[in-house]
This record gives C-alpha cells, structure tokens and sequence, in this order.
C-alpha cells in the first residue's frame, strides 16, 4: 500500500483500467480535499458539494471505464474539469427550474413566453455561445484557463486569485492579460461571431 502511494497518478489511473480498484480508492484519497475544496468554494453549500463531489467521481470512473481519459499527466485538473461542468450543469438546471408561478389562475402568466426573460432560441444562441467559449478557454495554457475560471466563474478578486495560486497579484493579471489577448485571437482565427444579435 506504501509502495502504492509513491506511484504517479497516471500509473495509479492504468492499474485502475486494468482492474486495479484499490488504484482509484488512491486517487481519490489523494486529489479529494482540493476537489472538494473547490466545489465548495464555488456552491458554498456542504451538502451540495459532497452530492457534486460525488457525481464527480461516478463521472471519473465511467469515463475511465469508456477510455474516454488521456494519459496527458494532468489528472487533477481533468477530474476539477468534471467537476466544474457539474457545476455549471447544476447551477443551470436551478436556474430552469426558478420559474415563477401564480397558483390562482389557470393561466399561468409568469411562465407563458411573453413574459419570459429569454425564448427557447436566445438560451439556445446563449448556451451555445457558452459552449464555444469554453472550448476556446481549454485551449489556453492551464495558468490562463485558471485565472479565468477563478475571475469569471467564481467571481474570485485578484488577490483571491493571487493569494489561491501562490503568484503576486501582477502576475495574477498578467495572466487575465494574456488569456483574454489569446482569446481574442483564437475568435479571429476561428472566425467566430460570440454575440446574440
């Protein structure tokens, strides 16, 4: 078991392919407190974080199962990758859910789509432009994709950040710098257009 301990994550994560169970009951040892760490600090509700952490772990083990896990040397972040999207997936459906309803009426006024912030069609021209920029935020290098996703998802201050990564606030900025200079290209590049209208 101590012999098992000093093993790198992707060694523990081939073991685990090959049947290996004691493998992932390692990795989840190991990376657990910073996975946590990080949904709580974003759901900021305990309950809610150990249902995502969860979640997060059964998606683990499907994927890995599926072979859907690229041995790249980085399996914390692929497994805090899971656990965002999980995040972001829940946030979404409470957001679906939060409708308002008048129980005195028949018709339900609140809920018919004239009164409705968005259509069908903008959440869809919405989630859609979600999706893209996500896949143009995993394209950056992981200091980047991190200052993003600390400033913009969870609302983090940049000495949050700094403080958090252990870099000195310029450094934190500099990075938001660079991530939106990269972004900006790669939207050139791809030609994308990122706007409702």
């Amino acid at each position: 078991m101590f012999k098992e301990n000093l093993l790198n994550d992707n060694v523990l994560v081939q073991q685990f392919i090959e049947g290996d169970q004691n493998s992932l009951e390692i990795l989840i040892q190991r990376h657990k407190s910073r996975v946590f760490s990080y949904i709580l600090l974003i759901v900021k509700n305990r309950e809610l974080a150990e249902d995502i952490f969860q979640e997060t772990f059964i998606k683990v083990i499907r994927s890995l199962k599926r072979g859907k896990y690229i041995d790249n040397g980085k399996f914390v972040s692929w497994v805090l990758r899971i656990s965002h999207n999980l995040i972001i997936d829940h946030f979404r459906k409470e957001k679906l859910r939060g409708t308002i309803s008048n129980d005195s009426s028949n018709v339900d006024i609140f809920n018919s789509r004239k009164f409705s912030e968005d259509t069908i069609e903008d959440q869809l021209v919405t989630s859609q432009i979600l999706n893209e920029v996500k896949e143009l935020i995993n394209e950056l290098p992981e200091d980047q994709q991190q200052v993003i996703y600390m400033r913009h998802y969870q609302e983090l201050s940049f000495k949050e950040i700094a403080d958090q990564t252990d870099v000195s606030i310029n450094t934190a900025l500099g990075r938001m710098r660079y991530a939106l200079i990269n972004l900006r290209k790669l939207i050139e590049e791809k030609k994308l257009v990122l706007t409702k209208f």
